[in-house]
């Protein structure tokens, strides 16, 4: 018969046509290709993939088959794509460094962190893992929908029972049209242990429940160095990120010389990719600090670093690294997957496990109801065969002398045509005194079974009871021992380092000197003889400072002004030096009023003359810029007096007026920038010189004096603002 459609010709708009057709399109990509599902986390090629291995029976304990005899039932019987494709999709599930838990086990070569590809698929050979099982377990108790696959031959499953948590345990990723998703591993006994917590509390918060599964688990291990309320937000939401980095230690070499060597590099970095990248940015000279690398892997990774400079310290030779490379790398968090409704969206980490509970509690439903009707047509059968035990004789004769032995037994012992069907078909052999007690002993187990199936599926507490047992059971199976135990480990974010700070520095001591005329240098050593150094006529020493050439120095102005310089770009030999306004902007009406190493966690008590000051942070005094940063506000005609590290709990201040003034330094307030509060009030005179020291230590107002005690200054103790008192003589008579 003629096709009455052949050769008809509709008119459509073409931007209709369009849509419809990439809609169509789009929403294949997305249901069938690219997102995994919330139940089992699989896409569909992996699922076909394990349903095709276990219908070729390669269980863990079968021996393995070719890899081709895989790969053509699947795209023969269920994914009508390329061979090429689903081959790589199955390499990859077998890949140790790939999948955190491996659904294959792979015999040959399937490919390594390198890089390289795997052997032929005509070469290689596969079966399922333990894990696998686990996903596939009750797939055949009706435990899961199936469907007909694409040529309607044969029916694949639209889910696997899922009793592993196989999206978070193993991540996933894809790009589908306008969505994408990135899952990344984490640990299958942590997942189930937070499992757990949700099934006894359904609404258990997100914190117990990252409290037992604080973040992922890379199968390649590393450090994750990510801030925990971004990650307490990322599970929240579905969306965020986080740092990877590789995990080193240092290996001290012979003659003070030391190497990094780095035994866990970031998840899915090739290693050869990630060498070939170090020795790249090596020949360009953008590793001033790394001498060599080499690769001394065999089966576990080991990557060596050589420092140009043994001077170099560890940690800023890997932080240069950590800017450059991929030693350092960032996973992104988009649990975008299909729920059970086939609907895409975003769930967050509660989310998640709520949907795959349900789905297992869903799948123990359907088995408890699969097997209580399988329970059902066994005790029909067995109680056909103990009637036929109590009328031996009877049934004998029915059998030898009837003419319709089926319905003539139906009609003697009201039995069904499944039980008179079964009695029919017993062997003579069956009609021993011990196989009667055989049945009875079955029907009595499979009758008390039947009566736990009914009350578990009448009793949801028991359900959810069985569901924690099995979790439990899962947990301890894959959250413990080599492939269990947690590899990535989590740590406080690193603290952020200016990289421009970071150059090809040797670390090494200098002494810094700043002549009374502004010129400043750096000699190498401490304990610097300063009598014999040399300065231009008419010029003097002024300040010195001992330090290290990766030091920052920090200069405070008497305009109230912050300096930065960094200790390695000062002038070095035996010359003159340069003078610092050339380095920093500073009129000639201004002059440095301190200088010293800036150390993060310290605090500076900074005043004018007038004695007004407050407390700053060192990192509050840095500036990058020539022109510095303003810290002390100073009205007209006043200048900045003094500038002392606040190493203790009280302040002692002088003024020229010889009167004394000592008060808690608690009661300064702590600011970046302003004009401060008043420390000591003068009628006459100003501020002169200011200590701070500890309560318990006492007082040192001159080096090589013995301190003093609260007892011994109590008339000088006051409050902040107050004038004072008339200095005592061991503070006013010159050292």
């Amino acid at each position: 018969m003629a096709d009455p459609l052949a050769g008809h010709i509709e008119d459509t708009r073409l931007a209709d046509a369009l849509s419809e057709r990439y809609l169509a399109y789009a929403m294949s990509t997305i249901m069938s290709r690219s997102l995994p599902d919330v139940r089992d986390g699989l896409k569909p090629v992996h699922r076909r993939l394990l349903y095709a291995m276990q219908q070729l029976r390669l269980d863990p304990t079968a021996g393995f088959k070719k890899c081709a005899r895989v790969v053509g039932d699947v795209i023969g019987k269920y994914h009508p794509h390329g061979d090429a494709s689903v081959y790589e999709a199955l390499v990859r599930l077998a890949q140790e460094f790939a999948q955190r838990f491996p659904l294959v086990e792979g015999q040959g070569n399937f490919g390594s962190i390198d890089g390289d590809n795997a052997a032929a698929m005509r070469y290689t050979e596969a079966r399922l893992t333990e894990v696998a099982r686990a996903l596939l377990d009750g797939i055949e108790d009706d435990a899961v929908d199936l469907r007909p696959t694409y040529d309607g031959e044969e029916r694949e499953p639209v889910v696997l029972p899922g009793a592993f948590p196989n999206l978070l345990a193993n991540g996933a990723a894809g790009i589908a049209v306008g969505m994408a998703t990135s899952i990344p591993p984490h640990n299958a006994g942590e997942v189930c242990a937070a499992a757990l917590l949700m099934v006894r509390d359904p609404a258990v918060a997100l914190d117990a429940l990252l409290a037992a599964m604080p973040g992922p688990d890379f199968p390649t291990g590393g450090v994750i160095v990510e801030d925990a309320r971004a990650m307490r937000q990322a599970y929240e939401t579905g969306r965020g990120g986080f740092r990877l980095r590789a995990r080193w230690s240092v290996e001290q070499g012979r003659f003070g010389t030391w190497t990094v060597v780095v035994t866990e590099i970031p998840y899915q970095v090739q290693k050869s990719r990630l060498i070939e990248q170090i020795a790249e940015l090596l020949e360009q000279k953008k590793l001033p600090l790394l001498g060599d690398v080499r690769d001394e892997s065999t089966t576990e990774v080991r990557l060596v670093l050589e420092p140009k400079t043994r001077g170099v310290e560890p940690e800023v030779l890997m932080e240069t690294l950590f800017r450059a490379t991929q030693l350092e790398t960032r996973f992104g968090l988009n649990m975008n997957v299909l729920g059970a409704d086939r609907v895409p969206r975003v769930m967050g980490l509660p989310e998640v496990l709520r949907a795959w509970l349900d789905h297992r509690h869903e799948v123990l439903l359907r088995r408890s109801r699969h097997r209580l009707a399988a329970l059902d047509r066994r005790l029909e059968v067995l109680d056909g065969f103990l009637a036929v035990y109590l009328n031996l004789d009877e049934v004998i004769r029915i059998v030898r002398e009837a003419d319709d032995a089926k319905a003539a037994l139906i009609a003697a012992f009201a039995l069904t045509e499944t039980q008179a069907e079964a009695i029919l078909n017993m062997r003579l052999r069956s009609l021993r005194r011990l196989e009667e007690i055989e049945i009875q002993r079955e029907h009595a187990a499979l009758t008390r079974e039947r009566g736990e199936l009914a009350t578990l599926l009448e009793c949801p507490p028991l359900r959810w009871k069985r569901i924690a047992t099995e979790l439990e059971a899962t947990r301890k199976k894959f959250g413990s021992g080599p492939l269990g135990t947690r590899r990535s480990t989590l740590a406080e974010p690193p603290a952020p380092v200016d990289i421009s700070q970071i150059s090809a520095v040797e670390r090494e001591p200098v002494t810094v000197i700043l002549s009374e005329k502004g010129w400043i240098r750096a000699v190498r050593g401490h304990a610097v003889d300063l009598a014999g150094q040399k300065f231009k006529e008419g010029d003097a020493p002024g300040r010195s400072l001992e330090c290290w050439t990766t030091d920052r120095l920090c200069g405070f102005a008497s305009d109230g002004r912050a300096f930065t310089l960094r200790a390695s770009d000062l002038p070095r030999g035996r010359g003159d030096g340069q003078p610092i306004r050339l380095m920093v902007e500073l009129s000639n009406e201004e002059q440095l009023i301190a200088l010293f190493v800036a150390a993060d966690g310290e605090r500076w008590l900074v005043a004018s003359a007038a004695g007004r000051g407050l407390m700053v942070k060192s990192e509050d005094l840095l500036a990058e810029r020539r022109t510095g940063r303003q810290v002390l506000n100073l009205k007209p005609g006043e200048r900045a007096a003094l500038c002392v590290r606040a190493a203790g709990d009280h302040v002692a201040l002088l003024g020229s007026n010889r009167r004394l003034l000592i008060f808690p330094t608690g009661e300064v307030p702590e600011l970046a920038r302003g004009t401060g509060v008043a420390l000591q009030k003068y009628k006459e005179g100003s501020l002169k010189d200011m200590r701070t020291f500890d309560r318990a230590s006492g007082l040192v107002w001159h080096e090589g004096v013995r301190p003093r005690g609260m007892a011994d200054l109590a008339d000088w103790v006051g409050k902040r603002g107050d004038a004072g008192r008339a200095a005592p003589v061991w503070v006013t008579r010159k050292a």
